[in-house]
């Protein structure tokens, strides 16, 4: 079993909200403090401390600060979804009820993010499967697998974004490419995807840059590499997408090697 991408971050009093994004993992939080907020298309969930939190691969959320004064802590726990169904023999789910109060989930999920801190193996699926056996009563068979977001007509605009990923873009740029003025283009690919064209891009580069951190990373190189203006400018976009500051992030593997 590869238990290679499964990895978690710990964010201590949050001070800035998520704008609209997906991961194309199940993204699995336990709150320790506060009240954190998800809103989704159609569902706004608040999940308080002691509770866990799911979102879907591919699904599009935002994370506003429900309350400023009473700062955020949490960890989350990413599980891609071929990982789930291996677990699952095959079985592709989805969760309906994203938000669950259980004292036996809330320690499988401690039990688990200590097992990956430890990077013991065979611990690490052990965790696992109890960690999923217990979740999987509150999901439902999905009939359709996870895929990117439908992106209709703008397919041909995703590919180019991720094949070029490291360059700079412009509304002028990708309008051509869709043959639509940049006012029509931009309205129809948030209609499409739920997302800007400029939040989309800049989540994708930052999710990209993320996968090339490691401990030995020079996380200059990344924000130039990227395009972004300057340090500064990739550590404020990067936390504003993943929470933690790509420092803080480098720091997080480094304590757990």
């Amino acid at each position: 079993m590869i238990l290679d991408d499964l990895e978690y971050i710990t964010i201590e009093n949050q001070t800035t909200e998520f704008p609209k994004h997906f991961h194309e993992t199940f993204c699995i939080s336990l709150i320790h403090k506060g009240i954190e907020q998800i809103d989704f298309e159609n569902q706004r969930l608040f999940s308080e401390a002691g509770s866990i939190s799911i979102t879907n691969p591919y699904e599009i959320h935002s994370n506003p600060l429900f309350d400023k004064k009473n700062q955020l802590k949490f960890d989350t726990i990413y599980i891609p979804n071929q990982l789930m169904k291996n677990i699952l023999n095959g079985k592709n789910i989805k969760f309906i009820n994203r938000k669950i109060k259980s004292k036996d989930a809330n320690n499988l999920f401690v039990e688990l993010k200590n097992a990956i801190d430890k990077q013991e193996q065979e611990n690490i699926e052990f965790h696992l499967q109890q960690f999923i056996s217990t979740l999987k009563s509150y999901s439902q068979e999905n009939e359709n697998e996870y895929s990117e977001l439908n992106l209709n007509s703008f397919r041909q605009i995703n590919n180019y974004i991720e094949t070029h990923i490291y360059e700079k873009f412009s509304l002028n740029e990708l309008s051509k490419i869709a043959n639509i003025n940049k006012f029509g283009f931009a309205k129809k690919f948030k209609t499409s995807t739920g997302m800007s064209p400029i939040n989309y891009i800049l989540m994708k580069k930052v999710f990209s840059s993320k996968k090339l951190i490691s401990q030995n990373t020079e996380l200059t190189t990344i924000a130039y590499q990227y395009n972004f203006t300057d340090l500064a400018h990739f550590s404020k976009t990067f936390k504003r997408f993943v929470g933690i500051s790509p420092k803080n992030y480098q720091q997080s593997i480094i304590e757990k090697l």
